[in-house]
């Protein structure tokens, strides 16, 4: 894994951006194509969509200053997660689906987002450039933001529709290559190499990935 690191202002700035133009992605979703599958396995664009709501309010009550000096970067945040106890991802899918399931209507939690969104843009901007606490690991602000960048840039993309290049897809980029220490084929567009990185989609043919790939956010 290489080591990756972003600046706390450009940071800020790239995650304001990342959450109204995710948001905005889910706000052009009629109720129908809510529940339809995205592009991450065993999820709808809704579970995606709740998903992203209960990441928001975590980041905004459960990040908090430190002292103690950084252990993960921007890519190494990714290499494990709480809730990672074991390989079965069914119970989290399942779990998350009953969650979803208690909105009235599909569009209904898409104004949740969009209410919790702009809490988190809010907090983003108050956030002092300096060191960070979450989910028990410690990073930079840059670093912190720059998860975030990349986790709605790649949820953006789940939901599968057409629309503009999410705002941090070459940050993604980088962290799929960062993690996977192997650069993507330079052939592919940003969008297509995230794509292939997480194995969302094969690669065109012709082009060989490393051993290190798909890569797991």
């Amino acid at each position: 894994m290489r080591h990756l690191s972003f600046a706390h202002a450009p940071a800020v700035e790239r995650l304001g951006q990342q959450i109204r133009q995710t948001v905005s992605a889910a706000d052009a979703l009629s109720d129908l194509q809510l529940l339809a599958p995205s592009r991450c396995h065993g999820w709808s664009a809704l579970d995606v969509v709740v998903h992203l709501r209960m990441g928001l309010q975590e980041m905004v009550v459960g990040a908090g200053p430190t002292d103690d000096g950084p252990d993960h970067d921007a890519a190494s945040y990714w290499a494990s997660h709480p809730d990672d106890r074991d390989d079965d991802p069914v119970p989290h899918i399942l779990w998350l689906r009953r969650v979803a399931s208690a909105y009235g209507r599909p569009s209904a939690a898409v104004s949740h987002l969009k209410d919790v969104a702009e809490g988190a843009i809010v907090a983003v901007r108050s956030m002092q450039e300096g060191l960070i606490a979450f989910q028990g690991k410690h990073l930079r602000s840059g670093d912190f933001l720059a998860t975030w960048v990349v986790e709605l840039a790649v949820h953006q993309l789940d939901f599968d529709i057409d629309g503009d290049e999410p705002v941090g897809i070459d940050w993604a980029r980088r962290t799929l290559e960062a993690i996977a220490d192997a650069d993507l084929s330079s052939g592919m567009d940003d969008r297509s190499a995230v794509l292939v990185g997480l194995g969302r989609i094969p690669p065109p043919a012709g082009v060989a990935l490393y051993d290190s790939y798909p890569v797991s956010l």
